[in-house]
């Protein structure tokens, strides 16, 4: 049997140790020995002997923040050791590695893919935001040590905030935990507003300080709460 699919772009990829790795751009590999926190119906394939959990928003109090918000990751822990393969959407896969307690990340909720269970996380509140806008009140903030896999609707750019920043709250991917975020009006009040026209552009996020925000070319609203597998839960 003979195949372009056979070739060596689609082969497993190899790895030398556990942890989380790109299989290809669309796709993430796990070489599991122990556990990771991975999206709820990320799963496409897996070899080896696994254990699925379903995890909720991550905690009580996590769940508690989801009920009260409306947003947060449905999760699942996945414990055993084989080969696992998480995927959503056939959207892009980053992996991103945090070296310490000092390095801190923020991240859209409906980005996380599958992050060590050794990082620290929580549901945060974007400052500035008032009763403005429903979008984006909360995103997650990770700390430590250890590696997080993100997803992104199209190819993102990486923006320095070096000067006065701004991004839609749905294409803003994640950006430096240390940046000050608020919300803009951005659409003017006037004549034309009142008659129904807009730029659609009615609010964006702001940043400010030292630091990135990554953002992709697209403003998709994901659905949360997808069902995973397994059952319990924390």
């Amino acid at each position: 049997m003979r195949s372009d699919l056979f070739g060596p772009t689609h082969v497993e990829a190899q790895t030398t140790g556990s942890g989380l790795t790109p299989q290809n751009s669309k796709m993430l590999k796990v070489a599991l020995d122990g556990e990771v926190i991975a999206r709820q119906g990320a799963m496409v394939a897996y070899q080896g002997k696994m254990k699925f959990q379903a995890l909720g928003s991550g905690g009580l109090g996590k769940f508690i923040k989801k009920r009260l918000t409306g947003e947060g990751i449905p999760l699942m822990r996945v414990s055993g050791k084989g080969d696992l393969f998480l995927a959503e959407r056939a959207r892009d896969v980053f992996v991103i590695d945090l070296d310490g307690p000092d390095d801190g990340l923020t991240i859209n909720g409906a980005n996380v893919l599958a992050f060590d269970p050794g990082l620290s996380w929580d549901l945060k509140r974007v400052k500035g935001v008032g009763a403005l806008s429903t979008s984006g009140l909360f995103n997650c903030v990770f700390t430590g040590k250890g590696r997080i896999a993100i997803t992104c609707e199209g190819t993102p750019v990486v923006l320095s905030v070096d000067q006065p920043t701004y991004a839609d709250p749905q294409a803003a991917v994640c950006w430096s935990a240390g940046l000050r975020t608020g919300f803009h009006r951005a659409d003017q009040i006037g004549v034309g507003t009142l008659f129904g026209r807009s730029t659609g552009e009615g609010f964006t996020m702001s940043f400010a300080g030292d630091g990135f925000v990554v953002v992709q070319p697209s403003e998709d609203v994901s659905a949360e709460g997808l069902g995973g597998v397994g059952s319990g839960g924390e």
